[in-house]
C-alpha cells in the first residue's frame, strides 16, 4: 500500500513538531509544507528542522498552498495556522473542496458548534459533498480537559459535579499563542484587552464544556468564563516569549458550565511561560463527584506542545477511515500512539 501523503500548512512551532514526528513514522510521508515566512520559503524542511534527509524525498517550503493541494499527492492536510474556526474556515473550505481531509489545531475546531454553529453545518456539508473528513484536535481542547473527562465518566453510574484543572507551561508554544495569552504585556494593557475583548487568553473552554455536556447527556443553561493576569516577579524568557519583572507571564483562566443555575462543570487553567522559575509545578487534575468519585492527577503536566503534535499525527489514520463530514474526538476511535506502519490501520 502506498504511504499516506501529508501536507503541513503552517510551519511554526506546531508544524515543525509535526514534521519531526512524521519523519520518524512508517507508512506516512510529507509531500508538502506551506508557510509565508520569508525566512522559510524555498528552504529545505530538513535544513529548517536540522534533520538528516535520509531516504526521504526533498520537500521545500512553499508560500503557495494551491500548488500543494492535489488529492493525488495529498491525503490529509495538517492545518496549524489559527485558533478560531472563523479564521480557519476559508482554508479548510479550500482544502475540503479539493477532496482532501483536514486535521486542524484551531482550538475552536475541537467542538465548533459551541461558538460557530452555522460554520459547523457548512463545514460538515462541504466535507460530505466532497467525500472527505475534517477534525479539530489537540491537547487542550481535544483531550485533557474534555475527552479524558468523558472517558473517566464511563466507569461511573452518576455524575454530580466535574472539575478539570490544568496547570501548564506555555513555553513550548509559538508567537501566536504568546500574543493570545498576553505574555510580556503590562497589567494595564492586559486588563484593557480583557475589557475590550481583544485578548483571547485560553481558547477552548466553551468547546470543552459543551463537549463534556453533550457526551454525557446534560443540557447546560449557561456558560461563563473569566481571565486574570499572572504577573511575574522576575524576568522570564522562553523560546517564543518573554516577560519582564512586573509584566504578564501568562493568564489564569476559569470557566463554568451551569445546570439549573449552579456550577456543574468547573474549569481551572492557569498557564504561563517558565512557571518553575517561581515555584509553580505543573500538572493535570480531574475530579468527578458521583458514584464512584474519581480523582486523577498527572504530574508534571502532559507537555502541551508534544501533546498537540502527537494528537494531530496519531489521528491521521482514524480521520482517513472516518465517514465523510465534520468529526470531533467524540466520534472517532480512542487516540493512541502508533508505533507500527500507519497504512496497516487503514480500512479498505
Amino acid at each position: 500500500m502506498e504511504n499516506i501523503k501529508v501536507v503541513i500548512w503552517g510551519f511554526g512551532a506546531m508544524g515543525k513538531g509535526m514534521a519531526d514526528m512524521l519523519l520518524t513514522k512508517k507508512g506516512v510521508e510529507i509531500t508538502g509544507v506551506c508557510d509565508l515566512h520569508p525566512d522559510l520559503v524555498n528552504k529545505s524542511i530538513f535544513n529548517v528542522l536540522e534533520s538528516k534527509k535520509g531516504n526521504h524525498e526533498e520537500v521545500l517550503v512553499s508560500d503557495n498552498i494551491e500548488n500543494l493541494l492535489d488529492n493525488r499527492k495529498c491525503d490529509v492536510v495538517l492545518l496549524a495556522t489559527d485558533s478560531y474556526t472563523s479564521k480557519a474556515f476559508p482554508k479548510m473550505k479550500m482544502i475540503l473542496e479539493k477532496g482532501i481531509n483536514v486535521i486542524s489545531t484551531a482550538e475552536e475546531m475541537a467542538y465548533p458548534k459551541a461558538q460557530e454553529p452555522e460554520l459547523t453545518i457548512k463545514l460538515d456539508k462541504i466535507a460530505k459533498d466532497n467525500g472527505v473528513t475534517v477534525l479539530g484536535t489537540g491537547i487542550n481542547p481535544g483531550f485533557i480537559m474534555d475527552l479524558l473527562v468523558v472517558a473517566l465518566s464511563g466507569v461511573m453510574t452518576d455524575v454530580e459535579h466535574i472539575e478539570a484543572n490544568r496547570v501548564n507551561s506555555l513555553s513550548p508554544f509559538g508567537p501566536a499563542v504568546m500574543e493570545e495569552q498576553g505574555v510580556g504585556i503590562t497589567v494595564d494593557t492586559f486588563n484593557k484587552g480583557v475589557k475590550d475583548n481583544t485578548l483571547a487568553g485560553h481558547v477552548g473552554f466553551a468547546e470543552s464544556v459543551l463537549m463534556i455536556a453533550d457526551a454525557i447527556g446534560v443540557k447546560l443553561d449557561g456558560f461563563e468564563q473569566q481571565m486574570a493576569p499572572i504577573v511575574t516577579s522576575i524576568d522570564r524568557k522562553s523560546k517564543y516569549g518573554e516577560a519582564l519583572k512586573g509584566n504578564v507571564a501568562g493568564v489564569n483562566m476559569t470557566g463554568q458550565g451551569l445546570v439549573n443555575g449552579k456550577v456543574f462543570i468547573d474549569m481551572k487553567h492557569p498557564q504561563q511561560i517558565e512557571p518553575e522559575l517561581e515555584g509553580t509545578h505543573t500538572g493535570d487534575y480531574i475530579n468527578i463527584k458521583g458514584t464512584p468519585n474519581i480523582h486523577m492527577a498527572i504530574t508534571p503536566e502532559i507537555d502541551g506542545g508534544i501533546g498537540t503534535i502527537a494528537m494531530c499525527v496519531n489521528m491521521i489514520p482514524h480521520v482517513l477511515n472516518a465517514r465523510p463530514g465534520l468529526k470531533t474526538m467524540l466520534d472517532l476511535p480512542v487516540p493512541r500512539a502508533i508505533l507500527g506502519d500507519m497504512t496497516e490501520l487503514l480500512e479498505d
